[in-house]
């Protein structure tokens, strides 16, 4: 609807005021001009709003509810302007970070609570959003950074990649699987399962590494089922589609239809934090500092 500020602000002040000369005298307007942006607004919505007699203004069946849908407008673009301009003065900002599921862990949530201690005025969105789809939104500007997972070398023009947090991977079985009894398993035992994975085209560096694992170990793993989530992977686990090979912290996930058995190869992955390259620089830069405090900590 093609309707001006000024219009919706006269319609609001007759409606609240019911009475054309309290509310011109409200927005210091004279009373023919405010009558006229409230004719107009009407023409163009194709509906009466209100009710003119002798005794006063009141609101048509229209005019009440094309009020309480725009009363709240004014006092949000306020606030929204207010925001905008303490954005521009550097007071308030926000990160758009991207993060897996495979990595919320405790440590990312320290992280997390700790660059909040710090800074208090940066805002933090947070989209679970595959680690493919994490790079290329970084690279197009729609993410600020991201928590993408493992990353091996390959050619990530205009990224920067953070390694930030090591982590164990485990063989995860259905509770009533056979394997659930043992303690530990290596990676040569699992030739014979059926594996539920990680997508490949979601996530191609872990997925690239489990096969890589499973070939080290002298067999190639039959894969049954795929999923963009390793936390929806270990949900399968437990609904006995398969086995996996994923990350420890998934454990609590998937809750007791689990058992995540630690493999003698003591194997661990490294996770890494992704960014456009360059200087960081404000929020960015400060979130950078309390990982790499982290990386520190750990």
């Amino acid at each position: 609807m093609d309707y001006s500020f000024r219009e919706l602000e006269c319609f609001l002040a007759v409606a609240e005021e019911l009475s054309f000369t309290r509310a011109a005298r409200r927005l210091n307007l004279a009373q023919p001009p405010l009558s006229r942006h409230v004719r107009t607004l009407e023409e163009k919505i194709g509906a009466q709003l209100f009710i003119r007699g002798t005794r006063g203004v009141s609101l048509t069946a229209a005019g009440d509810l094309f009020y309480e849908e725009t009363r709240t407008i004014p006092g949000k673009l306020s606030r929204a302007g207010e925001a905008a301009k303490r954005t521009a003065a550097g007071e308030i900002s926000r990160l758009r970070i991207g993060f897996v599921s495979a990595v919320m862990s405790d440590g990312l949530l320290s992280v997390l609570r700790r660059f909040r201690a710090s800074a208090p005025a940066v805002q933090i969105l947070l989209q679970d959003v595959p680690p493919n789809d994490q790079i290329r939104a970084i690279m197009e500007g729609k993410l600020d950074g991201g928590f993408v997972g493992i990353e091996e070398r390959r050619e990530l023009g205009g990224i920067e990649i953070m390694p930030w947090l090591r982590e164990s991977l485990q063989c995860f079985v259905p509770s009533d699987h056979p394997l659930a009894k043992r303690s530990r398993i290596a990676l040569k035992e699992l030739s014979a399962e059926s594996f539920v994975a990680v997508a490949h085209e979601a996530a191609p560096s872990f997925s690239n590494l489990i096969r890589r694992l499973c070939g080290d170990a002298g067999f190639r793993p039959r894969v049954v089922l795929e999923s963009p989530r390793a936390q929806a992977v270990a949900v399968m686990v437990a609904a006995g589609s398969g086995i996996a090979i994923l990350p420890s912290a998934l454990e609590r996930v998937a809750g007791s239809g689990v058992k995540a058995i630690p493999l003698k190869e003591r194997l661990t992955i490294t996770h890494h934090f992704a960014r456009r390259s360059g200087k960081a620089e404000g929020p960015m830069r400060d979130f950078v500092n309390v990982l790499k405090s982290s990386i520190r900590r750990g």
